[in-house]
């Protein structure tokens, strides 16, 4: 019986009988009437699910929350392509905040209920302050009297900082963007005088006032490096840095879980930046295994003990540990090691750093799926190979019965090892990290006579006796940070792809951030078929050297992903020699800072090119809202800044050209802010995006959306007469 004979078996069984013997005619009928009453059956359920948040559709969740009362924000007034409106509209209407709309109505006025309304709403952890707490006056000298309990109670009122307590001090001016800002930090305990302008306004931010609460929030996301090598400063054996670039790196604190729904975030619930004296006065709960940070020397199963650690100003390197003491720089990320006490098989390090989004590679989630069974995994690390080019040699001695193979490294680890990797056709090999892993390859010095480069060589393909050619060999790269060198593509080549991948921008760092060799590439394709494909990365320059009379244009697809020269001036993906580079260059959700020259443009899709565009080829190709250099030579724009708002401001052209310019946290690779858009940075630059959100590679975390509808959500939940403002920590 089939799930279609439901109707026809109710029938009595002699109506059975005499169908059977005419053919079925009659079940056939009933079979379409049971097909059709199954789907209204199933169009009933749906309906029924979605009058409940907890389990009803996507579409159908600001449709409930407008029977609550519940105010979505607008959308971008335009449509948008499926995937991307689903992401737009749980920004806009998240689930759960319309969940609790009700329940939060009742607990208005509460500042716990606004802290956890921003981590609801704009997934972002807060600390809510009522500025009023903080507020204290001055009182004249004549108005003190002979009474001396009224006389304390007027100090209590007003009072100058205490400069034995150091503690309270360093929250006062901890946080850079708060203190330029000059508003009381976070965590500040000391008194401050009255500010009446107004706590959000967009000119000049108000500060402690009677009726304000400011709800400070933290952009950067804490991500981990468990159990990787420290890097060892070469001219001096006992200091190291967290980071294995040796750039200095300001570590933050792992968050701990609240106790409560009432309880207001203290310093240890959110991914603060740890100082050196917080991290001092509580050495125990930010310093062991599991925790915000650990040193391990000599094993990667040793941790220094909490006795031996002390925390330090190692700026400089001017503080010297005594024996069997390791001093820590949290604001660094240093390691010093008493001179006499330094480790003898190395130093491993777990931290915590701050970052915008999953990009470049990381312990976060990338949706590594398990391979199928033809295709043969071979694992490096604990376990498995101890070289990436041992994993090659043995997959090269069976690639024969396996020309499909993926080499996984399964640790964190530092590989120094020189790289070749010839492709024959049909072969397709993917070299990644596994899941929660971050592992490095070094490219080091190692040649006199040629190029240090990781290679992938493909090899021209030959014709079967079938008079076919082979499809051209594939390679993947997904999870890896590489540093040293370029990797050089070369030969006939199918798809390469880079994902969650980091190639240094500059080869490497110094200790302030700075690129090593900045005019260096970092992925170079000479003379090859290949097509590049970006997703989530962060690479330096391109470079391709390709025969313009003879090979097709290659093709250069960044998604979600950072191309960065190390500076504006100077060339992101080009030719040799200065020359446009022979190849078809489109971006979607990139950033790319440096100069583009290309022989055409595909799609360049809410992007910005921080640097001047020349494109050879005019006819073909489309930038829609995207921030273009002025002056740049590119094919049609659609919606693109400063071309806007140059239409309105014809006459000062330089003046709004200079006004809506994007400006960056921070455009050294390495440092927490890298590649953010700054808080500063122009409205129509910021929502320039064809969604209203913001351009470049952090477009999808819809920041604007996530501010405005934090706004939206705390006025409604304010007490009577209060004013809130939003003030971004990091």
């Amino acid at each position: 019986m089939t799930s279609n004979d439901r109707l026809f078996q109710l029938l009595p069984g002699v109506y059975r009988r005499r169908d059977a013997e005419r053919g079925d005619q009659l079940r056939a009928l009933l079979a379409v009437i049971t097909e059709q009453a199954d789907l209204l059956d199933a169009d009933l359920d749906l309906l029924y699910r979605n009058w409940f948040i907890e389990t009803s559709q996507e579409w159908a969740v600001p449709y409930l929350g407008d029977l609550v009362g519940y105010q979505p924000l607008r959308g971008p007034g335009e449509e948008l392509p499926p995937e991307r409106a689903a992401a737009l509209l749980a920004a806009l209407a998240p689930r759960r905040d319309v969940a609790d709309t009700i329940r939060n109505r009742r607990r208005k006025g509460n500042l716990a209920l606004l802290e956890q309304l921003a981590a609801d709403v704009a997934d972002w952890p807060a600390r809510a302050v009522q500025f009023s707490a903080l507020l204290h006056g001055t009182t004249p000298v004549r108005l003190y009297t002979v009474d001396e309990r009224a006389n304390r109670g007027r100090r209590r009122r007003g009072r100058l900082a205490d400069l034995r307590h150091g503690d309270a001090l360093d929250r006062h001016g901890n946080d850079p963007a708060v203190r330029a800002a000059g508003l009381p930090g976070p965590f500040d305990t000391l008194s401050h005088t009255v500010r009446v302008s107004r706590p959000d306004s967009r000119y000049r931010r108000g500060g402690p006032n009677i009726p304000d609460v400011g709800l400070f929030v933290w952009r950067l996301r804490p991500y981990a490096v468990t159990k990787a090598p420290a890097y060892c400063i070469e001219r001096a054996y006992h200091h190291y840095t967290f980071s294995i670039l040796g750039n200095d790196l300001p570590l933050i604190a792992k968050p701990v879980p609240e106790p409560g729904g009432t309880h207001i975030a203290e310093e240890e619930n959110v991914p603060a930046f740890l100082r050196r004296r917080a991290f001092a006065e509580r050495l125990a709960d930010y310093y062991g295994p599991g925790k915000s940070l650990c040193v391990y020397r000599d094993s990667p199963d040793n941790p220094v003990p909490l006795a031996d650690v002390v925390a330090a100003d190692l700026s400089g390197w001017k503080y010297r540990p005594q024996r069997g003491q390791v001093a820590i720089d949290p604001v660094l990320g240093r390691i010093a090691f008493a001179s006499r006490g330094a480790p003898e098989s190395g130093v491993w390090v777990t931290y915590h750093h701050g970052f915008s989004a999953d990009l470049g590679g990381g312990e976060y989630h990338r949706g590594i799926t398990k391979p199928p069974k033809h295709i043969k995994r071979y694992p490096v690390g604990p376990g498995g190979a101890e070289r990436i080019m041992d994993a090659i040699g043995q997959w090269q001695q069976e690639r024969a019965k396996h020309p499909q193979a993926i080499i996984e490294i399964t640790d964190n680890g530092a590989y120094q090892e020189q790289i070749d990797i010839p492709l024959l056709p049909g072969e397709k090999l993917t070299i990644r990290a596994a899941e929660g892993r971050r592992p490095v390859v070094r490219l080091l010095d190692w040649y006199s006579n040629r190029p240090d480069a990781l290679r992938i060589v493909g090899t021209a393909p030959m014709t079967d006796t079938d008079g076919c050619c082979p499809a051209p060999p594939e390679f993947t790269v997904d999870g890896l940070l590489i540093t040293g060198r370029s990797v050089r593509v070369s030969g006939p080549m199918g798809p390469v792809r880079f994902r969650h991948c980091t190639l240094v921008p500059g080869w490497s760092l110094d200790e302030h951030c700075r690129p090593a060799f900045e005019e260096e590439p970092s992925l170079e394709l000479i003379d090859t078929t290949a097509s590049l494909a970006l997703e989530h990365c962060v690479v330096g320059t391109i470079r391709v050297s390709q025969s313009e009379t003879r090979t097709e244009p290659v093709r250069i697809h960044s998604t979600d992903s950072v191309i960065d020269a190390t500076s504006s001036t100077v060339d992101a993906v080009t030719g040799p020699d200065c020359r446009p580079a022979h190849a078809v260059f489109s971006a979607i959700r990139s950033t790319v800072i440096g100069r583009t020259r290309v022989h055409q443009l595909g799609l360049v899709d809410n992007a910005i090119l921080l640097g001047e565009t020349c494109v050879d080829r005019l006819a073909e190709g489309c930038l829609r809202f995207s921030w273009i250099e002025p002056g740049s030579r590119t094919p049609r724009r659609h919606q693109c800044q400063p071309d806007v708002a140059l239409a309105d401001n014809p006459p000062e052209a330089e003046l709004v050209t200079a006004r809506i310019r994007p400006r960056f946290t921070s455009l050294r690779y390495g440092e927490p802010g890298y590649a953010q858009l700054a808080l500063d940075c122009a409205e129509a630059t910021r929502r320039a995006a064809d969604d209203a959100s913001e351009p470049g590679v952090f477009h999808d975390l819809f920041q604007p959306q996530r501010a405005d509808n934090l706004r939206t959500r705390i006025n409604e939940h304010l007490p009577a007469g209060c004013e809130a403002g939003i003030i971004f920590v990091s």
